[in-house]
């Protein structure tokens, strides 16, 4: 990104004289447009892919957190096993403790006061999922959008130099679509 504005602050110097001719002139300044959405694109792809970052991370921390839930519910419920297989597992004494590994294995699974059941983790994992999922397509559509303002800045800086103007009247068709995609983008539209 940083080339391409580069490339478009020479190319204004180079022909934004006041020896240049009007036409030069009218590129610099969409030359200058162009620069200025890319570098807001830029802003919005990079705050799309920290969402994206961050909802990865949380994502992973949930299934984690999943996962070591349902480990200390297994080992309840192998405790609950061996404890029923025991000769003496009608002793009061044993009964509570299976009542006791029983309440605790299903409060792993299920935990609607709490909120950290399993069951409840995995809700929130796919809530999790679909953000990040969303965050991940937007930032793609941001460079996409990224990539054709560098390419409609290069067309306008071609332009001047070559004096052709389909060129510059491409770069201007190119950087408004890029333009107007990358405000849908931001607006969730995209």
């Amino acid at each position: 990104m940083s080339e391409s504005m580069e490339r478009a602050h020479e190319t204004m110097e180079h022909h934004g004289s006041s020896h240049a001719e009007p036409s030069s002139r009218r590129v610099a300044v969409l030359i200058s447009a162009l620069a200025a959405v890319l570098a807001l694109a830029g802003i919005g792809s990079k705050a799309t892919q920290n969402a994206y970052l961050t909802h990865h991370v949380t994502l992973s921390d949930s299934y984690a957190f999943y996962q070591a839930k349902n480990v200390r519910a297994t080992l309840k419920e192998s405790e609950i096993a061996v404890l029923e297989s025991l000769p003496n597992a009608e002793d009061p004494a044993i009964q509570n403790r299976i009542q006791a590994a029983r309440v605790y294995a299903e409060r792993m699974r299920d935990d609607p006061q709490g909120g950290d059941g399993m069951k409840q983790i995995l809700v929130k994992a796919k809530e999790e999922e679909a953000e990040r999922n969303e965050a991940f397509h937007r930032y793609h559509n941001f460079e996409f959008a990224v990539g054709a303002l560098e390419i409609a800045i290069v067309l306008a800086s071609v332009s001047v130099v070559t004096r052709m103007r389909p060129l510059a009247l491409a770069a201007a068709a190119i950087g408004a679509g890029a333009a107007i995609a990358s405000m849908c983008i931001a607006g969730g539209l995209l």
